[in-house]
């Protein structure tokens, strides 16, 4: 790694970031509401965006900057393992197709801007409600962390902010900058920020990845040599722990590892709080079914991304952080202007959703908490203001866990919050389909899924960490080591079925549904589903 700065790169830096900046600024005058004090406003962009705004907007989501620094990285550091991204993110549309568009139209029906607004609609209960707020909440926060993440390793790469005897306030100027200007514009722009920013960010993604995937090769002497040089260092002995460093593809030791972990990953990806903020901000039902369909497109992206990895090892990338492999790759192969520019796209690919994942996060405690058990008589104004300064808190709570804590922590404690997540899946998914199961067996299976996915992530260890240092433990019953956060689901949901039947039989109350089975299938058009918000009367929908 270089010692000094790269002033091209980071000029090219600099510029670009400029730009989505004043973009951000500016998306608040894009279809600008008469009244912008309300949620369906700030937080869900006038739910009005159409295929391709939610595709981009959907794609900055879900493809962060996290995932394109930590999937190549973990295939630099482990092998083919690293590809279960591949797979999980294929495995989710279909099920996007199922079950988002019943959320979207339920949503638009009775004005639901959180997750738990609709569980507590469905379910009559503002305890289940808060258990899925605390847990949207409590896994978006490190990622948000991880995004921060993403861009300290640009920066560190670039050769910004000295070195590590550097004053802690210079060595994090740079990051701090980044961070204001993220903040200030989303509580400016609100969604709308992220959704025009995300044109940017794909753009140069997809430049860049084309780029990378001809030019690296071709000096590296071609893919057969790529792929021989890493499995000769994925056949050499770690150290730390005695065995060969990784594998060019999965043994039948790590099968149920990884198919787990891919399954699991999936049925997790959509019950993120940012998730779903980016589908309600969609004017129709067939605007979410057109990306179940056309989103797979990033897979084929993310497939040619994970290469990356490879390609580190076969150009002798020598790296004590993994998370660097990539950014460092970019440096040594690339002339310095176009480094620059894939920088940008990792930077600018942080800013995305961690805007969104703040407005998510803010959207919960504001509906979830804030109205639901401290003010219950907010008016749309006030839940607006509230929701814009808890961004900004949630933003500096994700900071504070960059700048304090070991980035290897911040990393298992994303992990940590793909377990937690999952837990909410039976209350939302299975409450688009069904009033059969009961919300106090509901709250008890995600009660004991969250306890025993908390508890077994606890105890795995790692050759850097004695706790958290994972997400895979053996499963109970069968032996093979497997995914933690599938493993609790199971629990969680057999816990939720059994409980259920105890329940109705003992004719414990149900709760009040305010939901009816019509409210599934209302599509942009219908009595009470607006066509569009318009800029005119955004605010006063719902």
């Amino acid at each position: 790694m270089n010692d000094g700065v790269n002033g091209v790169a980071l000029a090219v830096f600099i510029i670009l970031f400029l730009a989505v900046t004043v973009i951000g600024f500016m998306a608040s005058r894009w279809r600008k509401a008469e009244n912008e004090n309300s949620l369906d406003e700030w937080g869900l962009g006038g739910r009005s965006f159409g295929t391709w705004i939610t595709w981009f907007l959907l794609g900055g989501d879900l493809y962060t900057a996290y995932t394109f620094v930590a999937v190549p990285a973990a295939i630099y550091a482990a092998g083919a393992a690293g590809f279960f991204a591949v797979p999980y993110t294929i495995l989710i549309y279909p099920l996007m197709f199922v079950f988002l568009p019943r959320l979207w139209s339920v949503s638009h029906k009775h004005g639901y801007v959180t997750t738990s607004d609709f569980v507590r609609g469905r379910f009559g209960s503002k305890g289940l409600s808060l258990a899925v707020a605390v847990t949207g909440i409590l896994a978006t926060m490190p990622y948000i962390a991880l995004q921060l993440v993403g861009i300290q390793a640009v920066l560190d790469v670039m050769g910004v902010g000295g070195g590590e005897d550097t004053n802690w306030f210079v060595k994090d100027l740079p990051l701090l900058i980044a961070f204001g200007v993220l903040a200030a514009y989303t509580y400016s722009s609100g969604l709308r920020a992220p959704a025009l920013i995300a044109f940017v960010k794909d753009a140069l993604i997809y430049i860049v990845i084309a780029v990378a995937i001809i030019y690296i090769p071709i000096k590296l002497g071609g893919f057969d040599e790529i792929f021989k040089t890493a499995g000769d260092a994925f056949s050499q002995t770690n150290p730390a722990t005695g065995k060969p460093r990784g594998v060019l593809a999965p043994g039948e030791a790590s099968q149920w590892t990884y198919a787990t972990l891919a399954l699991g990953s999936a049925l997790a990806l959509f019950m993120y709080p940012h998730s779903v903020t980016a589908v309600l901000s969609s004017r129709s039902r067939d605007v979410i079914r057109r990306n179940s369909t056309i989103l797979p497109l990033y897979s084929l992206m993310l497939g040619l991304l994970g290469l990356l990895g490879f390609m580190a090892i076969a150009a002798g990338v020598k790296v004590t952080n993994g998370q660097l492999a990539i950014p460092q790759l970019f440096e040594d192969m690339f002339p310095a202007w176009f480094a620059g520019v894939a920088f940008a796209a990792i930077g600018i690919g942080a800013l995305v959703p961690a805007a969104i994942m703040s407005i998510a996060a803010a959207n919960l405690f504001t509906r979830n908490i804030y109205k639901d058990f401290l003010k219950p008589d907010a008016t749309p104004a006030q839940e607006t203001n509230v929701s814009k300064l808890v961004s900004l808190l949630v933003k500096v709570g994700a900071l504070v866990f960059v700048l304090t804590m070991d980035k290897t922590v911040a990393i298992n404690f994303q992990l940590l919050g793909g377990i937690w997540i999952l837990q909410t899946f039976p209350a939302l998914v299975g409450g688009l389909f069904t009033r059969w199961f009961h919300r106090w067996a509901l709250l008890a299976g995600w009660a004991v899924g969250m306890l025993y996915g908390t508890l077994a992530a606890y105890g795995v260890a790692s050759p850097t960490q004695k706790h958290f240092g994972g997400s895979s433990k053996e499963i109970p019953g069968i032996g093979e080591i497997g995914y933690i956060g599938l493993t609790a689901f199971v629990l969680n949901l057999v816990v939720t079925v059994v409980l259920t039947f105890v329940l109705k039989a003992l004719n414990a109350p149900d709760g009040v549904d305010e939901t009816k089975p019509s409210d599934y299938t209302a599509d942009a058009g219908d009595p009470g589903v607006a066509v569009e918000l318009p800029p005119a009367t955004a605010a006063a929908a719902h």
